[in-house]
């Protein structure tokens, strides 16, 4: 059976632990081949690590701590001190075993993902099903997904309805009901009854698939931090090497230290001031943030974008699908005459249309209305709207322009000026030339939005708008959220011409947005973050992708990379301090090579730690806003009964 990395790393330590203790007790009991036991405490201790070491030093011309740790073992070997140098390898194994289960921590979300991801479908054809590899699938294809088992590939319902556990692909405990030409998503989970579904994607081209390969990728990419102590290891460790010699010869030269006193002082000078903390600082500390975001749906396409969130001083946000629902919603209703006729005309009108704002208005009248109008007629009146006739009488739906609107009263007229000054889109109900009612619908701002603007705003981050809206509908919803900055109107174009000069004006700044017109922005910003109810393209360009289209998560996110940032600052001071104090003892001859090797390896095993600290759940700061009230629709209501 092959054993994993971690298994290797903490059998080697165990090993290593098991023969130390058994050349220290044959030592102790006088028996003369107790060196061959520490020799071999040392080999099963640190054969992994030199052998890494000299791959480094001769393959890859590079120095690293592997190196530096080999040679104080056999110099601590050389002095006679057999139970040091043995120690001295126990204790750098463990720290190796200990950061392996790190990293290993740190990837359990992508082992779990993979575990998730079927490798056999249900393929249905001829009436007949047979079992086949998922990678052999095509677009086109039709499946059959049994109740309880992973749907294999993402692809579109076919019939019927069912309820999906889409956890492993959102984050979302809560299962989402699926009915036909619904899409689904490979990975998840049928809850309900069996379906048959049409495969829509290539097994390489799934969210799923998607997901893997980001969270892969970036923990595979070094942050800057991380990426800047690996250059200086190299530097490091070749100023060490250079130093022992001068540590060894100048004592002994010209400070009257005895031989076996000065080279035994030049291999703890080799041990102490060896930068194996300063060199794990980051990296577990990043790998074990960026798993953190995994398992929140917040997926970091490298480390070095976790860590620049900490520096955002600008994020700006699209406004349709991103900062509000992405569908309109009735927010104003007025009605004239009759309610319960305007209503009951309304809704049937409207069930014959597909236009968004019929949905809208279908949904929020959908439990008022009645069935008195089941099998109305109706005409579309192209750049108007609709009409139908009932008893002889015409009625419309549409724009003010498809009556007379000289028979409105001027308080009417004032007032709809007012919804659209407000940026809200008005349709009318005429009953002949005369206005029945009237309704303004808006995109409203997600609930979360208000906070998430306020948060930014509470910790220096300048907040702007960009989207291709009317400036009244844009300015409705920003002043609602009270954004710093507002842009309507734009292009493509105009957004990453903005997001390219607020790059230069504030340094770090992000972008956040879900459309394929948002995809040159997003490439653009320091930081591009992308909603993952989103394009494909606006995923694929991003740097962040929020898969639950949670704007919450960037709140969470940016305390993830100011909680990174104060891990890995402490972590660098903390062993920077430690190597500074060993070195000095060793000087001045206060520490001997025990001591040395616990108080080295010790501050690695504490950084490391500390660095899995960061797999903890970010605890989310209370947002004081001036209305945590969510942005709701007013409720409708009759003239008589109140005005706008």
């Amino acid at each position: 059976m092959k054993l994993s990395k971690e298994k290797k790393a903490i059998l080697s330590t165990i090993l290593c632990l098991v023969f130390m203790i058994a050349g220290f007790v044959l030592e102790k009991s006088g028996v003369t081949f107790y060196p061959i036991i520490f020799i071999l405490a040392i080999v099963f201790g640190g054969f992994k690590q030199t052998k890494e070491g000299l791959i480094n030093t001769f393959e890859d011309k590079h120095l690293n701590v592997d190196l530096l740790m080999a040679l104080a073992a056999i110099g601590a070997c050389i002095i006679g001190n057999w139970f040091e140098g043995a120690m001295l390898t126990f204790i750098f194994c463990l720290s190796g075993a200990l950061e392996e289960y790190t990293t290993n921590k740190s990837k359990k979300e992508i082992a779990s993902l993979m575990n998730l991801q079927p490798e056999t479908a249900l393929l249905f054809t001829n009436g007949k099903t047979m079992e086949v590899p998922v990678d052999t699938l095509k677009i086109g294809d039709t499946l059959l997904v049994p109740k309880g088992s992973s749907i294999p590939i993402d692809g579109q319902m076919a019939a019927g309805t069912t309820t999906i556990d889409e956890a492993a692909i959102t984050g979302e405990s809560v299962p989402v009901e699926k009915s036909s030409s619904d899409l689904l998503f490979g990975g998840t989970i049928n809850l309900g009854e069996a379906f048959t579904m049409t495969v829509t994607k290539n097994s390489e081209d799934t969210l799923f698939a998607k997901i893997i390969r980001l969270v892969d990728e970036a923990q595979n990419t070094p942050s800057q931090t991380a990426s800047f102590i690996e250059k200086l290891e190299n530097t490091y460790v070749k100023i060490v090497l250079i130093t022992i010699p001068l540590m060894i010869l100048i004592p002994y030269f010209f400070l009257d230290w005895s031989w076996n006193e000065s080279f035994y002082r030049g291999m703890v000078l080799l041990v102490v001031a060896s930068p194996c903390a300063l060199v794990a600082s980051a990296t577990p500390a990043t790998l074990a943030a960026i798993s953190n975001g995994a398992r929140n749906g917040v997926l970091f396409k490298g480390g070095v974008y976790l860590e620049n969130l900490a520096a955002l001083k600008a994020i700006a946000f699209d406004k349709t699908g991103t900062l509000t629902e992405g569908k309109p919603i009735v927010t104003d209703a007025v009605f004239l005459s009759d309610k319960q006729k305007a209503i009951d005309i309304l809704v049937a009108m409207e069930r014959q249309s597909t236009h968004p704002l019929a949905q809208a208005v279908i949904d929020h009248f959908d439990e008022e209305s009645a069935t008195h109008y089941k099998h109305l007629d109706v005409k579309n009146v192209i750049g108007f709207g609709m009409e139908t006739t009932i008893n002889s009488t015409v009625w419309r739906l549409g724009k003010i322009s498809f009556a007379d609107t000289s028979s409105i009263a001027p308080a009417i007229l004032e007032q709809i000026d007012q919804l659209q000054a407000d940026g809200k889109t008005v349709i009318y109900l005429f009953e002949g030339e005369t206005i029945v009612a009237y309704l303004g619908l808006l995109d409203v701002p997600k609930p979360e939005a208000k906070s998430i603007i306020t948060y930014f705003k509470q910790v220096g981050v300048h907040t702007t708008m960009i989207t291709g809206d009317q400036e009244k509908t844009a300015a409705a919803v920003a002043n609602e959220l009270e954004i710093d900055e507002i842009h309507a109107n734009c292009l493509p174009e105009d957004k990453t011409i903005l997001i390219k000069q607020q790059k230069e004006r504030y340094g770090v700044n992000a972008m956040v947005g879900d459309g394929i017109n948002d995809a040159p922005a997003l490439a653009n910003a320091a930081i591009g973050v992308a909603m993952g109810g989103g394009t494909d393209i606006a995923m694929d360009v991003a740097d962040v992708v929020l898969m639950q289209n949670d704007l919450e998560k960037l709140q969470m996110s940016h305390l993830l990379s100011k909680k990174l940032k104060r891990v890995v600052t402490q972590n660098i001071l903390f062993s920077a301090f430690i190597i500074l104090l060993l070195v000095l003892s060793n000087f001045f001859q206060l520490i001997s090579l025990p001591l040395g090797v616990i108080g080295h390896e010790g501050s690695t095993i504490l950084v490391i730690l500390n660095g899995l600290r960061l797999l903890k759940t970010i605890p989310m700061e209370k947002v004081k806003t001036k209305s945590q009230r969510p942005f709701k629709p007013l409720r409708s209501f009759n003239r008589s009964e109140s005005s706008i």
